[in-house]
């Protein structure tokens, strides 16, 4: 059991998409929107101290100077790769895994303390509010759009909109698409001055490492418009980087920001159906 608000809870984590609950709903409602799914097997779901008896355990391993991804093994629930970009004035943890340990979060404590805990999107919202607990309590920031997905309310969680800097060179924003609120965070000071963009599933790092995808849903299928992947891509042309990291181990290493171009240029015309007639 652990200590919240000075009395024992239980949370409840979706085993499918590792999103936490404060009550056990029959069904995710983050699984059972288009966007994700319900198993064939039907919904299940897990206490932090089941999966830390089934022997899960996290990990926090540089991908370069201030950037760090966290992981777990196994993978708990989608699993994705967070990332903790850390900074003069805090560090911030983007995309929280569905689960942690004690080892992991005095690893991050000893790179110093961390300003804020924010999810790109709410299949990233992991643990969130337990990374905080852990982590000295920093604020939870959700976007206001995607609230109404949130499974565990807490006074650490705040909502935000539009544009918001965490500290000096680190800002987040919301391109939208993916869900409403789907949003990036830039990293100016990331790929040794040219620039990182964490871009969440706001747009997904193909694993031929020269393009991205624009989708509503990734595994149903579920493609932009060539409006919204338009919309997209402008949002993102505005921001400066040369890297772009997705929420797995998936990377854009060089010129990621024309990739996000050409990829959106191909999509619009493929979904435009300017191809249609190619065998």
């Amino acid at each position: 059991m652990r200590l919240d608000h000075d009395r024992a809870v239980t949370f409840w984590i979706c085993r499918t998409c590792g999103v936490e609950h404060s009550e056990r709903p029959d069904v995710c409602a983050i699984c059972a929107d288009e966007r994700q799914w319900v198993p064939a097997s039907g919904q299940a779901w897990a206490t932090l101290e089941e999966l830390a008896d089934e022997g899960y355990a996290a990990h926090l391993t540089t991908l370069e100077p201030d950037l760090y991804a966290v992981t777990s093994t196994p993978n708990a629930g989608i699993g994705q790769q967070s990332k903790l970009v850390r900074t003069p004035d805090g560090s911030v943890l983007w995309d929280p895994i569905g689960f942690l340990d004690e080892p992991v979060v005095q690893q991050i404590l000893a790179l110093g303390p961390v300003v804020a805990i924010v999810a790109s999107h709410p299949h990233m919202y992991g643990v969130q509010v337990e990374w905080s607990r852990r982590l000295g309590n920093p604020r939870v920031l959700v976007a206001e759009s995607d609230v109404h997905w949130l499974g565990r309310p807490d006074p650490v969680v705040e909502t935000w909109k539009g544009t918001l800097e965490l500290t000096p060179g680190l800002t987040l924003s919301q391109p939208g698409g993916h869900f409403p609120g789907s949003a990036v965070l830039h990293w100016a000071a990331g790929a040794e001055g040219r620039g990182v963009l964490l871009a969440g599933d706001t747009v997904f790092a193909n694993p031929d490492r020269r393009s991205v995808a624009f989708m509503r849903s990734y595994p149903n299928h579920l493609p932009l418009s060539a409006a919204v992947a338009e919309r997209v891509a402008a949002h993102l042309e505005e921001l400066a980087f040369d890297r772009l990291y997705g929420n797995f181990a998936n990377v854009i290493d060089r010129d990621a920001r024309a990739v996000v171009r050409r990829s959106a240029d191909r999509h619009i015309a493929w979904v435009r159906g300017d191809h249609d007639d190619l065998t």
